[in-house]
């Protein structure tokens, strides 16, 4: 049996996710991470990404737009903004939203955000990457 760790993930709808774990990996503004039971304490800014929750029975992926994660030796805590399953992702909106992006960034206009526009492509491709 391998050494296991408490994953919380919560947004501000739900308890997303909680259950043993024996790895998780996701994407921070500082790059991407994996955390093992017994990591050292840490807290980091979620950045987005696919969260990969590694259980003994397999592994499970879901999308996850920012956020923050709080790591200790035995538990993880992630609170987002926005954690989904590829059931729940309408791919077809995601594709859109893409386009609309794309459009955006290439024909910058006067006074538009492009912060902005470069989220919600990121958000696009992340939730179009889960589609299988």
């Amino acid at each position: 049996m391998a050494e296991v760790m408490k994953l919380n993930v919560i947004t501000p709808e739900k308890q997303f996710y909680t259950g043993d774990v024996t790895m998780v990996e996701l994407t921070t503004t500082e790059g991407n991470i994996g955390v093992y039971p017994n990591h050292i304490p840490l807290t980091a800014v979620v950045a987005p990404g696919v969260l990969t929750i590694h259980e003994e029975s397999g592994k499970k992926e879901a999308s996850l737009i920012s956020g923050f994660i709080t790591i200790l030796p035995d538990t993880v805590t992630v609170m987002a903004e926005i954690a989904e399953w590829p059931d729940d992702i309408d791919f077809k909106r995601a594709e859109e939203a893409r386009v609309r992006a794309e459009r955006r960034l290439s024909s910058p206009e006067a006074g538009m955000d492009t912060l902005r526009a470069e989220m919600a492509l990121k958000r696009a491709l992340v939730r179009l990457g889960l589609k299988h």
